[in-house]
């Protein structure tokens, strides 16, 4: 399977949560929520729709699995691409202090994350699917293990909080394979790892 990582990013950088101001407030981060002015942008979810349907599997944080958990499965309208995914797909959670999941067709991985998440990857299918999952998704970066890159770049700069792109990241080369710009002014970008960065010297002789 391929591994893709999905997430929503500030402008800086910054992916720490957007969805409320109760999510995640650690280290002071005072700004949750700040993609929320953007929700009723028609664009968004139709794009999240479909790379919803290319999943065949997800891997989750803690902190997501308990977010997603409290609220897809009260959402039963098969109709709903979203929820009909999270609710009946295979859920990886990458955690050392559950003891169990409990929502339908999970799965917990509570000890060698890098060994089992490249098992996974090996297993045939199309996306094993990241979203949000800021700590899983370092780990997962420092190990060279994200094959796509799923970005919603909001118009905001918050100058602070948690980078999807921090210290530890490993050099990479990237392809971008998708852009577009919502009405609301969010950039939706999609990249592929393309190998190692590429370094020269500009001279004005060139």
């Amino acid at each position: 399977m391929k591994l893709t990582v999905t997430t929503f990013l500030t402008l800086d950088g910054v992916m720490q949560a957007p969805g409320a101001p109760e999510e995640d407030p650690s280290e002071g981060f005072g700004f949750g929520g700040w993609m929320v002015p953007y929700m009723d942008d028609a664009e968004f979810g139709p794009a999240v729709d479909a790379w919803f349907a290319t999943a065949d599997a997800f891997l989750l944080g803690r902190k997501t699995y308990e977010i997603f958990a409290g609220y897809w499965p009260q959402v039963t309208d098969e109709n709903e691409p979203v929820a009909r995914a999270l609710n009946s797909l295979p859920k990886y959670v990458a955690s050392t202090t559950l003891d169990r999941v409990e929502w339908n067709n999970s799965t917990l991985l509570d000890k060698d994350v890098v060994a089992a998440v490249t098992e996974l990857k090996n297993r045939p299918g199309r996306d094993l699917q990241v979203h949000g999952s800021g700590d899983l998704a370092q780990t997962l970066i420092e190990n060279d293990l994200v094959d796509e890159f799923r970005l919603f770049i909001y118009p905001v700069v918050l100058g602070r909080g948690k980078r999807l792109f921090g210290a530890g990241t490993v050099p990479a080369a990237l392809r971008l394979v998708g852009a577009k710009t919502t009405a609301a002014g969010v950039a939706v970008h999609t990249y592929e790892r393309a190998g190692s960065p590429e370094f020269g010297t500009f001279s004005p002789d060139q």
